[in-house]
């Protein structure tokens, strides 16, 4: 079992990538985590906001195999604490034992192809971050609800 963070667009900002760079390394202690980045579309201005996540849901979906679990990082999600998503993963790898996908998707969100094929949606809050930013939030997430389950001293109640 292996998760993958699956990102539209790279990385692009320094400090986004020394923060993901921490919590990748951390989280290779606990399971296999990988970011596969898909590159942005380019020469998009004459394209409708719905045209642009049509072609990016494309991509997302060849990244995707038909038994993974596909979770999608979108506001309409549902939002957990830290140690309810801990509990999450743990019945995830306990009980399903499909690798985990969670998809950032494009600027304008997921087409609804990519909506269709998702197993689940969760949002980090109420509020929006931009994508560059939510890859290190959300890697930061993961590698602390695998503490919790370890029961290691990061996570404070």
């Amino acid at each position: 079992m292996k998760i993958t963070l699956l990102t539209v667009g790279k990385t692009d900002r320094d400090w986004v990538k020394q923060g993901l760079d921490i919590y990748v390394s951390r989280l290779k202690h606990y399971i296999p985590f990988t970011i596969t980045e898909i590159p942005e579309l380019k020469n998009v201005s004459a394209l409708s906001k719905e045209q642009i996540k049509s072609k990016e849901g494309e991509l997302i979906l060849k990244n995707v195999r038909p038994t993974d679990d596909l979770i999608l990082l979108d506001e309409r999600g549902k939002q957990y604490t830290s140690v309810e998503l801990a509990k999450v993963l743990q019945d995830k790898i306990s009980y399903i034992g499909k690798d985990i996908v969670f998809v950032i998707g494009g600027a304008y969100g997921f087409s609804e192809e990519v909506y269709k094929r998702s197993d689940s949606k969760i949002s980090l809050s109420k509020m929006t971050f931009s994508h560059q930013m939510v890859r290190a939030i959300f890697a930061e997430q993961i590698y602390r609800a695998f503490t919790i389950i370890r029961g290691e001293p990061y996570h404070h109640e």
